[in-house]
C-alpha cells in the first residue's frame, strides 16, 4: 500500500515540477477587492485569504431546509454498513488531505479496518469534535489566464 502511495505521490510532484519549470512568475503585487494595488507581503496574504474565504464560503446562497430527522435517527450510532456504503462511493485518483490519506486507502480497507473507521466516526459524532486534519484544507491557486495580479484569474 505504501508503494502505491509513493508512486502516486511521485507522479503528483512530477506534474507540479513540470508546471513550475514552465513560466515562472511570482505575483509581487495583487489587486485588492477595491482595485488598489497591494505590494506588502502581509497585505497580499490577507487579500488571498479574503478572496478564498469569499469564494469558498459564499454568504448569498439560499438556505436549504433539511428534512426533520426522527429523534431515534439522531441518537443512533453510525453503522458499519453506512460507512462501507460511503467508502464505496469515494472517487479514486483524488488528492489527499493534509493527513496524506487517499480515497484508495479507504477503499482497500478490510472488515477490521472498516470497523475501526466506523468506531472513529462514532467517537467524532458523539463527542462533537473531529481531528484537526479533518477540517484543515490546502488551497493551491492555479493560474488560468489574464492578469496574474487579479485573484479571480486563479
Amino acid at each position: 500500500m505504501e508503494k502505491d502511495y509513493q508512486m502516486a505521490s511521485g507522479k503528483f510532484w512530477q506534474t507540479v515540477w513540470r508546471f513550475r519549470r514552465g513560466k515562472q512568475f511570482s505575483a509581487i503585487t495583487v489587486y485588492s477587492g477595491g482595485g488598489e494595488l497591494l505590494a506588502s507581503t502581509g497585505d497580499i496574504v490577507r487579500r488571498w485569504k479574503e478572496y478564498f474565504e469569499d469564494l469558498l464560503n459564499p454568504t448569498d446562497t439560499p438556505s436549504l431546509e433539511e428534512p426533520e430527522a426522527e429523534d431515534s435517527e439522531i441518537d443512533s450510532f453510525i453503522t458499519q454498513a453506512e460507512v462501507t456504503e460511503v467508502v464505496q462511493q469515494l472517487l479514486g485518483g483524488k488528492a489527499p488531505g493534509v493527513d496524506e490519506i487517499r480515497p484508495e486507502y479507504f477503499k482497500s480497507l478490510d472488515i477490521v479496518g472498516l470497523s475501526w473507521l466506523t468506531h472513529l466516526c462514532n467517537i467524532a459524532w458523539w463527542s462533537g469534535t473531529v481531528p484537526l486534519d479533518w477540517v484543515t484544507g490546502v488551497v493551491v491557486p492555479l493560474f488560468k489566464k489574464g492578469d496574474r495580479r487579479v485573484c479571480s484569474n486563479y
